[in-house]
């Protein structure tokens, strides 16, 4: 645990999150260019969706990053404690198909 979230490591598998057990009440999933460091990788898509859904009340972002044979498979949104917006999703989508936020991701992985 790192300053309040909880780091789950496996293999070829990171989890980020701030609660445990991690539960995905709203999830988004995306394929990134594989990436050195799959950690930073949670950790950068962590802050970044924090950022975007930090007024939706009740949220608890999870981010999980498997390594699979040619990219990341991204997965994010996390626990939602009441309603969720119909527009979460799409923001939690635009966010991971951003050309901007995808290159900083891959700049602080490598």
């Amino acid at each position: 645990m790192a300053k309040g979230w909880y780091i789950d490591r496996g293999v070829d598998v990171v989890t980020v999150s701030r609660r445990v057990p991690v539960r995905f009440d709203l999830a988004v999933e995306a394929r990134l260019p594989l990436a050195r460091s799959l950690t930073r990788v949670a950790q950068q898509v962590r802050q970044d969706l924090w950022r975007a859904l930090r007024d939706l009340r009740g949220f608890a972002p999870a981010v999980r990053v498997e390594r699979q044979a040619d990219a990341l498979l991204v997965r994010a949104g996390g626990q939602v404690d009441g309603p969720i917006p119909a527009t979460a999703a799409r923001r939690v989508a635009a966010l991971l198909e951003s050309p901007v936020h995808r290159a900083r991701w891959q700049r602080w992985a490598s």
